[in-house]
């Protein structure tokens, strides 16, 4: 809250960024005893906050260390700083979920399991776009809106756009695509891009991602290489390992991916039949995948629930 003069009236004024991103201001009205107050009030809540902000993250970094300590830190941290600043800007969980590799962190935390390295060792990430969806960046006090390369930027100033439209790239050679769902008829045009800007990256359109587009999503808190939280949300674990399971079969598919698809697929499969106990195979819960590709995919919940 900031006063300003309007024709020589000072207005107490509101600062806030709206649904969309945008950053925008509202009068609470003339300077008067009743605004004063209103200020007064505001500035001992935000001071009470950051005091209380302070006292948190003494007990985060406490914690951290403990996770550390305890090799509970399973996210890489290049991963965890893009998962953390896509939450930040507020499109994690609202246009963008956590695809690939890296979902399976999201999966094998609250089954309180760990998967082997061999299984989780990656070099990118995929950001699956759901282009029906109206969403924009939040960015800080200075910029209001944001691109999704200059949320990269902001974790690691050497991405940079490729060639290949869709996909960023860091000077360790880390790779972000941004992928979504091919639509029918495939000549049908959506939304490509989450910005305006032309720069931005454009997303790449991929069958079968229509599956994962329309699954339930899927949050939980892993624990990053330094031990800190980080909320991933993430396509449902079934819909995920089923969709895995299917890529693993296609002919045009490299063979080193392939059995890597597959394995991906058993092990969550293996999670959600063991651990997550709430997540039942059944038909009902997976209407947005064809029948055939279900049941193709049956075998690894039911292999799961046997060992």
């Amino acid at each position: 809250m900031v006063w300003q003069t309007k024709k020589g009236a000072d207005y107490l004024m509101r600062s806030y960024y709206d649904k969309t991103g945008r950053r925008k201001q509202t009068s609470l009205g003339v300077r008067s005893a009743d605004t004063e107050a209103q200020k007064i009030e505001f500035e001992l809540r935000r001071d009470e906050a950051k005091t209380r902000f302070k006292a948190i993250d003494v007990v985060m970094d406490r914690q951290a260390a403990i996770n550390r300590a305890v090799s509970l830190g399973r996210v890489p941290m290049t991963s965890a700083k893009i998962i953390r600043a896509l939450n930040d800007a507020g499109v994690l969980g609202a246009g963008l979920r956590i695809v690939g590799t890296n979902a399976i962190y999201a999966y094998e935390a609250p089954a309180g399991v760990t998967v082997d390295a061999s299984i989780t060792t990656t070099g990118d990430i995929d950001l699956l776009f759901d282009s029906r969806q109206k969403l924009r960046l939040v960015g800080s006090e200075e910029v209001s809106e944001q691109s999704l390369l200059d949320v990269l930027t902001s974790v690691d100033k050497s991405f940079a756009k490729t060639r290949q439209a869709y996909r960023a790239q860091n000077a360790d050679g880390y790779l972000v695509d941004l992928i979504k769902p091919m639509r029918n008829p495939p000549w049908k045009k959506d939304r490509v891009r989450i910005g305006d800007a032309e720069a931005d990256l454009t997303a790449s359109e991929i069958e079968g991602l229509v599956w994962l587009e329309n699954s339930p999503s899927f949050e939980a808190i892993a624990i990053d290489e330094r031990g800190y939280p980080l909320r991933i949300v993430a396509a449902d674990p079934r819909v995920w390992a089923i969709h895995k399971h299917w890529v693993s079969q296609r002919i045009d598919r490299d063979p080193i991916k392939k059995r890597r698809d597959a394995e991906q697929a058993r092990v969550v499969g293996a999670i959600v039949a063991q651990f997550l106990l709430h997540l039942p195979a059944n038909p009902a819960d997976l209407r947005m995948l064809p029948m055939s590709v279900v049941d193709d995919a049956a075998f690894i919940f039911a292999q799961a629930g046997q060992d």
